[in-house]
This record gives C-alpha cells, structure tokens and sequence, in this order.
C-alpha cells in the first residue's frame, strides 16, 4: 500500500496520535515538559488533518513542530523513550514528511545518543531510514550523519561495529545513488561547465550540483583517511583504518563507474589521489624479496600486508577495469606491478592473489585489446599484454621448477609462509607429503617429479576469486598445493577463450558486412578498416608466444583428459584464429605443438623438428628455458594403448602411442576438418603427422583411397590395444570425412591440401626408393579421396593432381606405383561418370583434360601400371563410350600405345578394347577418329607378341572397311565439313593443310589409310600375318574400291599397290634360307614352308595375284588415268623379277599373273550375274544363296539386297566398256610391252647354266615353263600384226631352251609319264601349240609372212631330233629317267620321244600344206628335213624307242611323196642338188643300218619290219628311178649300188636255225634284184640315162656274185670236215638263186639290150660255179644246181660271142 494514498494517511495521522499519546503517557511524570510538547503535537496533527486536503504535505512544512516533541523525548536519555521516539521519527521519515530542518535536528539529536552510547543500532537504523527515504539531507548536515555512522563503527561492540560498517557502505552508496539520480534528472539540459582553473579541488567544487558536491566531498575525504590525512568534509572522524578506507574506495569505484567518467572533477581525483595512493601504498610489496633481512630498513610498514595489500589489488583490478581509457599511463604501472608480483621471488599468498587478479583481467578481452592498443602498439611503451602473458607462462613453468631440490613435495609451500604443511583445500588434493597421491587419479600435472594436483577454481569465463574475497583475514592465508596453478590454468584458458572468441566474432560481423557490400556493388573491392586487422594481428603475435610456451609444458605434464582437452582446444583455436589472420609462423607453431604431442615423444619427424628449430630461434625465453620445452618426463603415467613401427627408411624399433597422443591425433583431425581453409602451408604438418599416426597404428588403404585397420598381423610390431582398436573406426571414419571437408574450403586452401598432400607423397615416394618394403601409401589414398569430393571444381585441382600421380605411377616399388594408378584411374572413371555442369559433351576442355594424364599414363613402362591403364580403358568404353566425343583420339592413342616389349596381357587387354571399340562405337566416334582407329587396328596387327591378335586385328580392319563402305555417305559428309574448317583455319595461318595422301578428298584418304595399314601388314615378318593381311588387303580393295573417286586410284596403284609390291620383292629376295625348325616342338611346318625364304615366297604369290586380279577387274577404270602405261610397264617389271626369281612357287604365280593381266581368263562383264560379281570383288559367292543369310563370316543384309547395293556401286565398272574403248584396251603398245617381259622371262629362264655344274644352280619346273609357254599363244594373237622373224627366232630360242630343262628327279613321277608311255608332258603340248598358233597364223596371213616358214621347220626338226639325241641343257648331267633314284636330287632327262615324234608329225603335216611355198624351196627345208631324218633312220634298232624308226620311215616316205615333184619341177634351179646325197645317204642308213634288231624281237615284228624296207625300195622303184633323167648320176649309180647290196642276202649272226629261213629278208633282197632287174632291162628305153642306170646295176650285181662265191669255195676248202657257219651257207644259198634269177631275165629280154660286158661277167661265174661242185652241204647242191642249169641257153659258138662282144 503506497505511503501516499488515503488510507495510509489515515493510518499514519493515528498511528502518530497514539505514538504522542503513548509519549505523553510515559513522560507524564518525570518529563512534564516532553508530555506537553506531546500533547500539543497531537493538536497540531488534528488540525492539520481537519485544515489541509494535501495532508502529507502539510505534515512536511510542519515537520519541525511535529518531530519536536520525539526529539524532546530522545533528550530524556531514557531508553524507553528514546526508543518510541526514534520508531515514530522513522515513521515519519518513511512517509517522507520530514523537513529538511527537521532533518538537520534529528541528525543533531541522533549525534548526541551517539556521543552518550545509547542506541547505537537504533541510531543506525535511523540514520539509514532517513538517507534512503529522500534527500532532504545535504552538506554538512549529511557529513555529519556519514561520521555518526564512521564513530558506531569503532566503538567497542562487535555487532556495532558490523552494523555500522554496513551502514557505513550504504550510505555511501546512497550518497552516490543520488548524484547519479541528480544527473538522470538534468539528462537533457546541457550545461557548461566553467572551465577548471587551478589545480586544486576546492575551486572546483563550486561547479558541482548539491547530491554531487556531497558525493564529491565524501569520496575526497575517503581518500584523505586512506592516506593518513585529515579530512576536509566529514569533519568529527576520530579514527579510521585503512582496509575499510580501501574498501570503500574500492566499492564506490565499482559501483559508480558512471559518475567518474562523466564529470572532470571526479576524474581528476581519480587520477590525482587515488592512483598515487595506490602506488604508494604498493610500495612495501615492491621492494619485498623473500629472505632479505628487514632491520636495515627504516620504513615502518616493511613486510608486504595481506589484508592491504588484497585490497589494493581488489582496487587496482576496478581501476583498470573501469577507467582504464582515463588513466592509461596509471594502468601501464599497476598491471608492470602485478606482472611483477607474479614473480617468483615474492610470498606465495602475494603470487596467489596477483594470479587471481592476472585472472580478473584475463576474463576481460576488450580490457585486453585496449592493452594492446595502448601499450604494445605504442612505439616506445611497455609491451605489457605480452608480458602479462608471458608472466603468466613463466608462473606456470615456475611452478615446474623446483627451488628446494632435496624436498621435491614442498614446492607449493612459500618460504617465508605458513610452513610447508599447508593442508590441501576441499577438493582433496594430498598434502605435501603425498607424493603416493600419483597414484590416485585426480587431475594434476606433472613433470619431471614434479606433481601439482588441478582443482575447479572457477567456472570457465568468469575468475571467481578465492584470496581476493578474504577481507575478514589479517594474516597471509596458506595457499593449498596446486592452486596457484590452478588459477593459472583457468586465466589461460579463458585468456585464449577470450581474445579468440571476441576476435572471431568481430571477424564475421566484418565478413558479414563484406557480403552485403559485395551485394549492394557487386563492381567494387571491398576495404575492411585496417585498423582493426592490426589490433589484431598485434594481439596474437604478443601472445602467441608465452601461450605457445605455457601450453605446451602443460600438455605435456598434464595427466587428465580434460585438462588435456582443454588445453589441446586453446592450441587449435590459437592455430585456427592465427591462420584467419594470415600469421603464418604463430599458426606453424601451435599446429607443430599438436603434432608433436600427437606422435611418440622424439618421434623423429622432420617437418616439425625444422620447423620448431625455427620457432625456437623467435621463441621467448622464460627465465633461461627454451618454449619448447617437451621432455620425456611425461611418458611414465601415461596409458599405453598402441605399439606400432615407425614410418622411417631405415627400419627401427617399435614406437608407443598413448591414450594423449590419441587424444592430441583426434585434435589434429579435428583442427584440419573444421579449420582446414586457414591451415595454409601448415597442411604438410598436419598431414605429415596424421601419416605417421596412421602408419604407427596400421591403417591402409582401401577403395576409393579411404583407410581401414590393416590385418592384424602387420607387422611383429604393431601391437593396439581393445582401447585403440574401438578408437581405430572412428579416426579412420574423421579421416575419411576430413578429406571430404575439403569440398568446402575455397580454391587456395584446397591448393594448399593438395599441394602438401604431393609433398608429402614425394617423401613417401624417397622412402619407398631402393627397397620393396611397404611403403606409405597415405598421401596417394587422400589424394585420390580429395580429388573424388572435388569434382565439381575438379579442373583447378586436376593438373597438380594428377601430375604427380603421374610420378608415383613411374615409382619403382611396386606397391607404391600401384597405388598410384589405382587413384590415378579411380579418379579419371569417377571424372568421367561425374554430372559436369556444363555437362562434359559440352565441355570438351574439360572432358580432354580428364583423359590427358590416361594417356600420359602411357610412357610409363611398368606393365602393371598399363595394365591398370588399360583395364580402366575398358571400363571407360563400358560405361561412357558414348559420350567420349572428341576424346577418343586420346582413348584411342592409349589403346594404340602398344610396344612389342610389353608383355601378351597387356597387348591382349588393350586389344580387348579396340575390339570394343570397333564393334559398338565406331558410328559415336567423330569420323575424323576414324583413320585413328585404323592406326591403332594396325598397330596391334604389327606387335609380334600375340599372333593370334595379330591376325584379329586384321579381321578387325576388315570389319572397318566394311563399316566405311555402309556409312560411306554419312562420313563422306562430315569429313568434308572438317576438311573445310581446317582448310580455312590452314588459310588464315597461311600454313597448307597438312595430312596424309593430302590431294585426295578425306573420305578417299580415309580408305587410303586403311589400305596402307594393310599394306605394312603384308610385309610383316610373320608368314600368317602377310598371308592374312594380303588376303583382306584385296578383298578389301575388290569389295570397296569403287568407292574411291578416280584420281585417288592413282595413289593406290603407286603408293598402295606397287610400293608393297616392292617391299615384299625386297623382303623376299633377301629371305633367310635356314631351314625353320619346328615353332616350339608342337607345330609342325609343312616343307614347302620350313625356310622363310618358302614363306615370303607364298607372300610374294598373294600379293602379286592380288596386285593382278585388281588390274584385271578394274581395267576400265585403271586405263583412264594418265600414266597406265608407266603402272603396266612396273607391274610386267614385277611379274617378270617374281616370274625369275630361285622359287619355284613365286615363278609360277608370276606367270598365272602374267596371264590373268593379259586377260586370258577374262574379266566379269556382266553385272547380272550377281554370284561372279562377288567373286570378283573377293566375296565368297556362297553368301548369296538366301538360304544362308548369315554365311560363314558375318551376318549379311539380305541377299537381293547386297547385290542390289554391288551393283549400284559396281555398275559403272562392271558392264562392258563403251564402244571405241575396245581399242584402248587392245593398245598394242601394252601388248609389246607384255611380248618384251615374255621374251626377257622366257630367256633368263630358259638359258642354260654356264658354269660348273657342281654349284646345284636354280632349274626352273615344268609348270612354269608350260605357263610360260601357254601364254605365248594368246599373247600372240594381240602381237602378231607386228611379230617380227626376228621375234620368231627369239621365241624359237625359248621353247627350245624350254623344253631342254631337265626335272629333278623327286618331281619326275608327277611329271613324268611312266617311259613306255608315248605321251606328251603338258610343256611339250604347249610348245607344239604355240607353233601350231604361228603356223596357222602364217596360214591364213598375207604374203609376207610365209617366209617364216623355214624357221618353224626349222624349230620343228630340231625337236624331232631329241628323239635320238636328247637335249643337253648347259654341262648339266641327266640321268636317264630309268635310273634315276627319287630320293636323291639329281636331274632327270625326259622322255623327248613322244614329242619328237609328235614334231614330226607336224613336220609332215605342214610340209605338206607347204612344200610349195616358194620359202619352202628357197630353204632347202626338204633337204633338212631328210637330213633330219637320218639320224633316226640311220639308228634304226638303236633309236631309243621303235616306234622312232618306223615313224621316220613312214614320214619320210610321205615327205618324198609330197617333195620328189617339186624337186624334180625345180631341178633346173639347182635348188635341189645338195638335197640327193643327203637322200642316199638316208637310204643306205636305214635299209642297211648298222644296228642290230634286239634278240627278243618276234618273227611276226621282223617280218613287219621287212615289210618297211619292202616299201622304202618300192618308194624308190616308183618315185626316183623312173625319172632318173631329172636326177643327178651319181645319186643314181648310189641307189642302184644300194640295191645291188640289197639284192644279196645279209643276215645278222644270231639267228637260230628255225629261223633262219625268214631271217634272211629273202622278201626284200627279192624286191631289190627284180628293181635292179627291172631297170637293167627296161625295154623302154627313153634315155641313154636309164640304159646306163641298168648297166650299173648288172654290174653291180653280177660282181657282187663273183665274191660270195669265190669266198664260199675258200672256205669250205679250208674247213675241212667242219661244217660252215650257218650264215655263209644261207648266203651262198641266196647268191645261187640269184644268179638262176639273173639268167631267167637274161633270157626274157631283147638281146641287143644287154650289155656285152653283162655277158662276159655273166660267163665268168661259170668256172666259179662249177668249182663249187666239191661242197658238202645238200642245200647249197640243189641250189648249185638250178644254177648251173640256165647255162646250156650259152653253150654257142664263139663267133656270135665275139660279135656279141664288140657291138
């Protein structure tokens, strides 16, 4: 209920009724005069109620009369009364009805109770009442109420003395309340102050209103007591002490801030009393040193004072706190005095108070800042919040210290203090005595021997103090063990906390202001104000230092987990804050400190080694010690929880882990993922230590680079604890996520990761170098793990990236470098699959960037990093074949980058790939990869690891070819748009466009690489390979070669077709003759194939036919180019040097070649026929049967449709040629060109060997040489318009030297007929045949071709000659074929008989269609033709083969039959003349050879071959002798001395008597005598020329007899009784007969026809006749007797005789 309302009046004017009736009551007998003021007062009070509606206020003007009375009643001195009275006064005052008057007599009334002793409480209350309820109290009237209060408070009673005390402080706060409710009231009327002049504080005062003089005053006069001086205001003090002086002090200054630093007069006592007052009063404590003596000193107050000397801390700790801006010089010296208490030599209450007040400013950042500001940024002033810091670390490290070695436990105790048996505080820390209490687990630190237990001093952020708050003490408190350190601990802490957190949050409010700057102009920069930047930066590089120091020592000693949590946070928030600021060394140095206590203790590392030994060189030293004071002492109390090896080159020992060194690895970790943005070059330490952790505790590298325990058994070493070991998922789990932070932080930062990550690999990499040891494989793992969050930005990361994944790649420890390719390849795959925005279609830059380092991959030449390669590849085409675009040339040069070092896995993988490539992506490749893929095709075609590849490869190129030819049009397009744009980007560099087979259009050079792949295929070293690739080459060029426009042929024929031709010219020329053994035992090589020079040979054939067959098919298109005659003349240059060359097989070829050029098997002309149309583009025709659509090699469009799509290709070549192009194609000049290579192969040949034949030289065989000649014929038909004698002789050379060559004797069985076979080989038919064309061609030729005639006689009878005298070729030796043995090499002679006779046959033939023919004649060629025939004749039974004779025979008869007419009819000319002789001598040759029949020959064949002889002597009878007269005469006396011969019997030797009667060619000597007869005694005689014939022949005859006879007579004389040899008798037998013959005919003819010399030799025989009387033999008698019977027809005189004789 308020003071103020109705009923509270009411209540009030009663209760002052009854408090006066109750007054008056008890003074009415003793105090009469109080009773009466009492009872008028109650008058007054009734009055004023009934007069006044304002009561109260009427109550106030008439105070002093209302209170009178009560004071009167204090007067009285009696307690009773006094004590109503001063209820009811403070009842009034309650009520605020007290005048300021009235006040001033209470105040004097209170006074004299006070200086009688009574009441005091009451008093105090009072007084209290009556200052709190208004302000009616002023000047001295309040002084006088404040020393009231001052003189209680040093009376004798305790409870006095307290009350007073308290009183004592609230009114000097109200004193203060008021000034500051006075000011709030004149808020806003400014005034202006006059200014102060002087110095002094009375003149001041003037200024000042009321509440605020009095305050004023009273705070003057406090420092006047605490100072020892009188004071100005507060006039009646009698005694005052100097802690309740400061206590004061200490309160109005903390309380009132406000009005010190708004009025000048207040500030200037600040500055002119109090502070020199606290310096002064510091003094004592300055010059104090433990253990100096004190008698030297004079000062009374020598000894620091606890309770003063707190207080002034207390007092010092708000001075600072609140008028630090006005006394900053002032400051500078109390916070060097509180620096210096902290010293070691001072008493330890004094450096635990100091500590706490160090504590009061460390909770204070701003407070802080503004040090820095105005101290340590100030040129030439103290750095004092440094050496704040600093003395704070040196505290801590003096702690460590020990002063007092032989008693390590007294280190808490002060020298000069309570003893050192200071009890431990609450919390339990043992006594000095304990140094067991190690074994208790509270939280301490400790070093070397040195423990110091950790108690809860104050929450964090706020220094709540222990010593400070003692006021009640007097003497120094014992400071239990630790707490000091404690409090350090905690001001450290909340120090770091401090300044980081106020830091940190002033920076986001700047980055905050920067974004919405960056907003508001997005054009502009934006300038933070550096000022702040600078406070800062001094902030930290002031403190970092003593931190750094004193954390470090701390951590180290500590031995509880919070502790250590603690203060591993103030390191990471120092590391974190210093690397915002950009102070690069602070930042190494805390990070280095976490490092180093995460690893074992003198782990030795180099990055932190180096980079402390450069901190060290900065550091600040603490009283002698080094910052980095970290010391093995810390080991012993640690819990072990990992034994690993050390990641070093050399192996070492085991080294341990702790659970600190885990804890300090998970601050590491835990730095790097929420601070990673500023760690900066710092990375490389973290990550150097976070390798060696993960080494130590055996983490390895899983996919995608994440790390998992490895095995347990690692190592002998590794050794986790269960504690670790559920540790390990989750370090390796932060691990992990750390690396994926990395995604967030800006592009510098994540340069920097990686940029250490390389570094570090590279150590890595050194280790691994020269040993296979297991290498660390960290840095590579998170590379990979950094570049696979990364891949949005990834192109700002790949190139350090995968540079130096390149390097591992290249490392040679195998381990290592496959890692490296694992990343390398996981990256460029998870690259590729990532969705780029713009996707990577879009984005080529990119997309060839991702794929660049796979290619660099391949110039490493480790195969298991190809191999990785390659694989990779594969998955790549897997998955984004599609999308590749214009990275294919690069996928494509990986897979192409094959050597034939490597290895079969790695061809067979990267094969695996183009395969892929050819079968699902070539329609999504640009068509500018195309001829890449071709490259590639080729390149697997040409390694020689794999055959089989090799070969697939060149299936592959086929499938190619086919692909080119379905999208032919589609590529066309598109090759010509590229060629344009690099046509013009060519023009505007002035440079020519530069590519291969470059005047062809893109497409053609498209084929054209294709084909010259092939082509370099061809001439591959592997038989299987040429024979392949040869194969698909002109398949290809068959099937495809219409696509081609016309110009670019010209490249296929010159740079395509001839230059391989030359290649494998050359390749097989220079072949190797070495015998192949068998490929690796198993294969088995056929001999026509086990040398290599055998194997080129059948390359050499392939590719020739195909050479061929395509100038065959596309005659028409090849002629119309310029140089087809230059093309022609080379491709006859190659079938001749093929035709010539030392194998069998290539020659053959050549000349099946030679032949299909020459279009003796004709090309297609008709493109109906679908099935020759395929063949003759290398299409097996099966695949047209529709049957088998999908035929033996790939599936195929339906069949109609192929043929359509052949034909619509084909067309323009396939039909014939337009009229007038049939001439072109019978150009003589190409067919003299084709006569001139015949001619030039049929000689070299056919020449026989010059030399020795012991050097076994080169023969050609017999299907050559019938090719060779089985071309002539048709050849000749383009030729012979032209063809020369001259030609005639050149070919007769050949076929002559053809037929000569001899075969070697394990071919003759296939060759040879078996002897006894009359038959022609296919050679010697072809020989006859080329004649036969020549004759034929002559036949019906014009004139002037006849006199070729002769030379073909010619050529013929040679041949006829081989019969009897077979060809030599060269000095060779033949053997007869019949001995000849096949297994051994030796040269065969064939059987020329049958072609001999053959020939002769044809002689006759063609004699007789040409006898006449006037060349014929001239040639004498019937003459050479019986010359010819003699030697046959002339050997008769010697002949080799019977049927030779007898052929002659026959031929020569018809010869005669045809030529004896001409020759007679030309026998003028003389033409003839040397022909007869030749005749006769044929004649006697044959009827009287030389040779005998064989003895096995037949009555019925001898009688056959008399028939022969029969016919020759008839051929004579009919033929010569009856035109006798048109012969010359000796040739007539020849024959008839022949048949002179012939009419005696001759017989051979050898015949058995049975025989003997047919032996005797009785037949034929028949037919001789009746010629020789016949012409002696020709009744018509025509010509003296015939009668002289006849007279020869008797003669000849006649005298024949006379010697058998004669020789008969004498032999049988002397043989005696002997019988004569059967032979004699038979002839003499036959001479007999003949001459009864002789007589017969003399008798039947006209006398004067004879002769007279017949007669006279006819007589003559007579007597020799009869002599032979005395013979024996009974037959040679009978025929005697016959004989001599015609001789009685002479028996007449003589004188006719003699007449006879003379006529």
């Amino acid at each position: 209920m308020s003071t103020s309302s109705p009923e509270a009046v009411k209540k009030l004017l009663e209760n002052m009724q009854t408090d006066l009736r109750s007054l008056s009551m008890e003074c009415k007998k003793k105090f009469p005069p109080v009773k009466e003021a009492a009872e008028s007062g109650i008058v007054k009070i009734k009055t004023i109620a009934a007069r006044n509606t304002d009561i109260l206020a009427a109550l106030k003007e008439n105070s002093s009369e209302v209170v009178q009375p009560f004071l009167m009643g204090c007067g009285t001195k009696e307690p009773k009364i006094t004590q109503l009275c001063l209820a009811a006064i403070q009842r009034l005052m309650s009520h605020e009805v007290v005048s300021e008057a009235a006040a001033g007599n209470i105040i004097n009334m209170l006074w004299q109770l006070m200086e009688n002793g009574l009441e005091e409480l009451k008093l105090l209350q009072t007084v209290l009442v009556l200052l709190t309820t208004n302000t009616v109290v002023h000047d001295e009237v309040l002084s006088k109420a404040i020393v009231l209060c001052f003189r209680l408070h040093f009376t004798k009673d305790n409870i006095t003395n307290n009350t007073a005390a308290a009183t004592v402080r609230q009114v000097v706060t109200v004193v203060f309340e008021r000034m500051v409710a006075e000011d709030e009231r004149f808020k806003g009327i400014v005034e202006q102050p006059p200014p102060v002049q002087g110095n002094t504080n009375r003149r001041s005062v003037s200024t000042l209103r009321p509440s605020a003089k009095d305050a004023y005053m009273l705070f003057q006069d406090l420092c006047q007591l605490v100072n020892a001086d009188a004071p100005y205001w507060l006039v009646g003090m009698t005694e005052m002490t100097r802690t309740f002086g400061l206590e004061l002090l200490e309160s109005v200054l903390n309380d009132f801030p406000g009005v010190f630093l708004q009025h000048q007069e207040f500030s200037f006592l600040l500055k002119e009393r109090v502070c020199p007052l606290v310096i002064k009063l510091f003094s004592p404590n300055i010059k104090f040193r433990q253990g100096s003596s004190s008698a030297a000193s004079p000062a009374p107050v020598e000894k620091p004072y606890f309770p003063i000397c707190m207080r002034l801390l207390r007092v010092v700790s708000v001075l600072i706190k609140h008028f630090y801006s006005l006394l900053v010089t002032e400051c500078e010296i109390f916070l060097s005095l509180l620096v210096k208490f902290l010293d070691g030599e001072k008493p330890q209450w004094l450096r635990a108070v100091a500590v706490e007040s160090v504590h009061r400013l460390c909770v204070q950042p701003h407070l802080l800042r503004s040090f820095c500001q105005s101290y340590d940024m100030k040129q030439h002033s103290t750095k004092v919040f440094r050496d704040i810091v600093n003395a704070l670390g040196s505290f801590i490290q003096s702690l460590f210290i020990v002063p007092n070695t032989g008693n390590t436990a007294a280190v808490s105790a002060p020298a000069g203090g309570s003893g050192s048996g200071a009890q431990g505080t609450a919390q339990g820390g043992p006594g000095t005595g304990g140094i067991s209490g190690n074994l208790t687990t509270q939280a301490a630190f400790e070093y070397r021997g040195t423990w110091i237990p950790l108690m809860t001093v104050s929450v964090q952020g706020s220094a709540k103090a222990t010593y400070l708050e003692m006021l009640d003490k007097v003497e120094p408190p014992s400071i239990p063990e630790g707490y000091a350190m404690s409090v350090a601990f905690s001001a450290l802490l909340d120090l770091v906390r401090g300044i980081t957190t106020m830091i940190e949050r002033e920076l986001a409010v700047e980055e905050e202001a920067a974004a919405e700057f960056r907003e508001a102009h997005p054009d502009q920069e934006w300038q933070p104000q550096p000022g702040a930047h600078l406070v800062w930066e001094e902030m930290v590089s002031a403190c970092w230092c003593g931190l750094l120091a004193a954390l470090s020592l701390l951590l180290d000693a500590s031995t509880d987990e919070t502790a250590t949590e603690n203060i591993l946070k103030a390191e990471l928030t120092m590391a974190s804050l210093c690397g915002r600021l950009g102070l690069v060394t602070p930042r190494d140095a805390f990070i280095t400190a976490i490092c180093k206590a995460s690893l074992p203790p003198h782990y030795a590392l180099t990055v932190l080694s180096s980079n402390a030994a450069n901190l060290s060189s900065k550091a600040y030293s603490i009283q002698g010690q080094s910052v980095q004071i970290i010391s093995p002492s810390s080991e012993s109390h640690q819990q072990v929880v990992a034994v690993g090896q050390p990641l070093t080159a050399q192996p070492q020992g085991t080294v341990v882990l702790t659970a600190k060194n885990i804890q300090c690895m998970r601050t590491l970790l835990n730095l790097a993922h929420c601070h990673g943005a500023v760690l900066g070059t710092s990375w490389q330490l973290v990550l150097a230590t976070l390798q060696h952790l993960v080494w130590i505790l055996g983490l390895k590298p899983g996919v995608g680079g994440a790390l998992k325990p490895g095995r347990a058994v690692e190592g002998p070493s590794t050794v986790l604890t269960t504690a670790v070991m559920t540790d390990l998922p989750v370090i390796s789990n932060i691990l992990s996520r750390l690396f994926e932070s990395s995604q967030y932080l800006d592009d510098v930062s994540l340069h920097h990761l990686i940029n250490a990550l390389c570094s570090l690999s590279l150590e890595a990499m050194e280790m691994a170098y020269g040993n296979n040891k297991e290498p660390s494989l960290f840095a590579v793992a998170k590379l990979l793990e950094t570049g696979l969050v990364n891949m949005d930005r990834i192109e700002i990361l790949w190139r350090p990236l995968t540079g130096h994944l390149l390097e591992v790649c290249q490392h040679p420890n195998s381990r290592m470098r496959e890692w490296g390719a694992e990343a390398l390849t996981a990256l460029i795959k998870a690259g590729l699959a990532y969705k780029h925005d713009p996707p990577l279609a879009q984005n080529q830059r990119l997309q060839l960037l991702l794929l660049n380092p796979l290619k660099e991959l391949s110039n490493v030449l480790h195969a298991d990093i190809r191999q990785k390669q390659l694989e990779s590849v594969l998955q790549i085409l897997q998955s984004q074949g599609d999308s590749l675009g214009p990275g294919w040339p690069l996928v494509l040069g990986v897979i192409g980058a094959i050597r034939n070092d490597q290895g079969e896995s790695l061809i067979r993988t990267a094969f695996q790939c183009l395969q892929l490539v050819v079968t699902d992506f070539l329609p999504t490749m640009p068509c500018t990869c195309l001829q890449i893929v071709v490259d590639v095709a080729g390149s697997f075609g040409l390694q020689n690891q794999e055959l089989n590849i090799s070969l697939t490869s060149i299936g592959l190129l086929w499938n190619i070819s086919d692909y080119f030819f379905q999208r032919g049009e589609v590529i066309t397009q598109e090759l010509e748009r590229e060629e344009e744009a690099l046509q013009k980007q060519a023009q505007e560099k002035g440079e020519t466009l530069n590519r291969p087979f470059h005047p062809a259009p893109p497409f053609d050079c498209l084929w054209l690489c294709l084909y010259a792949k092939l082509g370099e295929l061809c001439v591959d070293p592997r038989p299987a390979v040429r024979k392949s690739a040869g194969q698909t080459l002109f398949s290809t060029i068959a099937a495809h070669g219409t696509l081609l426009q016309q110009p670019t042929w010209h490249i296929v024929v010159w740079k395509v077709l001839f230059h391989l031709l030359d290649c494998v010219r050359t390749s097989s020329t220079t072949a190797d003759k070495e015998k192949i053994e068998s490929g690796g035992g198993n294969i088995l090589i056929h001999h026509s194939r086990d040398t290599a020079e055998k194997q080129w040979a059948e390359t050499w054939v392939l590719t020739l036919a195909g050479v061929a067959r395509i100038f065959n098919t596309r005659r028409y298109l090849l002629q119309q180019l310029g140089d087809f005659f230059e093309a022609w003349e080379v491709l006859l240059n190659h079938i001749q040097s093929a035709a010539l060359s030392k194998n069998n097989e290539v020659s053959l070829a050549a000349l099946k070649s030679f032949q299909e050029i020459l279009q003796i098997v004709t090309p297609v002309k008709d493109s109906d026929k679908a099935g020759d149309a395929l063949a003759a583009m290398g299409v097996p025709p099966v695949l047209i049967d529709p049957l088998s659509a999908s035929g033996p090699g790939r599936p195929l469009v339906r069949s109609d449709s192929l043929v359509e799509r052949l034909t619509r290709y084909n067309g323009a070549e396939m039909q014939a040629p337009p009229p007038g192009e049939e001439s072109a194609l019978e150009d003589s000049a190409l067919w003299w060109s084709a006569w001139n290579t015949w001619y030039r192969t049929g000689t070299d040949s056919t020449r026989p060997p010059s030399g020795p034949t012991e050097k076994l030289s080169f023969i050609p065989s017999q299907p050559f040489l019938t090719a060779l000649i089985q071309i002539f014929p048709a050849l000749y038909q383009h030729i012979k318009a032209n063809f020369s004698m001259e030609d005639l002789k050149k070919l007769g050379v050949i076929l002559h030297g053809a037929v000569s060559v001899p075969i070697s004797s394990d071919a003759s069985p296939f060759i040879l007929p078996s002897y006894t076979e009359a038959v022609l080989t296919s050679l010697q038919e072809a020989v006859l045949t080329a004649l036969d064309v020549l004759q034929k061609a002559i036949c019906v030729g014009p004139e002037n071709l006849q006199v070729m005639y002769p030379a073909i006689f010619e050529q013929l009878l040679l041949f006829v000659e081989f019969s009897c005298k077979p060809p030599q070729y060269g000095r060779m030796e033949t053997k007869h074929v019949a001995n000849a043995k096949y297994n051994q090499a030796e040269w065969v002679a064939l059987n020329y008989v049958p072609f001999a006779e053959r020939s002769l046959e044809v002689v006759v033939d063609l004699y007789h269609k040409t006898a006449c023919h006037k060349a014929v004649i001239n040639e004498k060629v019937l003459q050479n033709i019986i010359k010819t025939l003699r030697m046959p004749l002339g050997l008769k039974y010697a002949c080799p083969s019977e049927s030779t004779w007898k052929l002659a025979v026959s031929s020569l008869l018809k010869v005669l039959s045809i030529g004896l007419p001409v020759a007679r009819q030309h026998a003028s000319s003389g033409r003839f003349d040397t022909m007869w002789p030749e005749l006769a001598n044929a004649f006697e040759d044959f009827l009287f050879t030389k040779s005998t029949p064989p003895d096995n020959l037949s009555i019925q064949e001898f009688q056959k071959n008399e028939a022969i002889d029969v016919e020759v002597v008839q051929l004579i009878s009919t033929e010569i002798l009856p035109f006798a007269n048109f012969i010359p005469k000796d040739f007539v006396g020849q024959i008839m001395a022949m048949l002179n011969k012939g009419s005696i019997h001759s017989q051979s030797p050898s015949f058995t008597e049975a025989e003997i009667d047919v032996r005797m060619r009785e037949e034929f000597s028949k037919v001789c005598f009746e010629t020789l007869l016949q012409f002696s005694f020709s009744n018509k005689v025509s010509t003296p020329q015939e009668g002289y014939i006849s007279r020869m022949a008797l003669s000849v005859l006649l005298k024949r007899s006379q010697d058998v006879l004669r020789r008969y007579v004498e032999d049988e004389r002397l043989s005696g009784r002997c019988p004569l040899p059967r032979q004699q008798v038979t002839e003499i037998i036959f001479v007999l007969k003949a001459i009864s013959t002789l007589m017969d005919s003399l008798k039947k003819t006209q006398p004067e026809n004879v002769d007279g010399n017949t007669w006279a030799q006819v007589i003559a025989l007579y007597p020799t006749l009869v002599e032979c009387i005395t013979c024996s033999s009974s037959e040679v008698s009978s025929a005697l007797k016959e004989a001599l019977g015609p001789f009685k027809d002479f028996m007449q005189p003589p004188v006719s005789r003699v007449q006879n004789g003379e006529s």
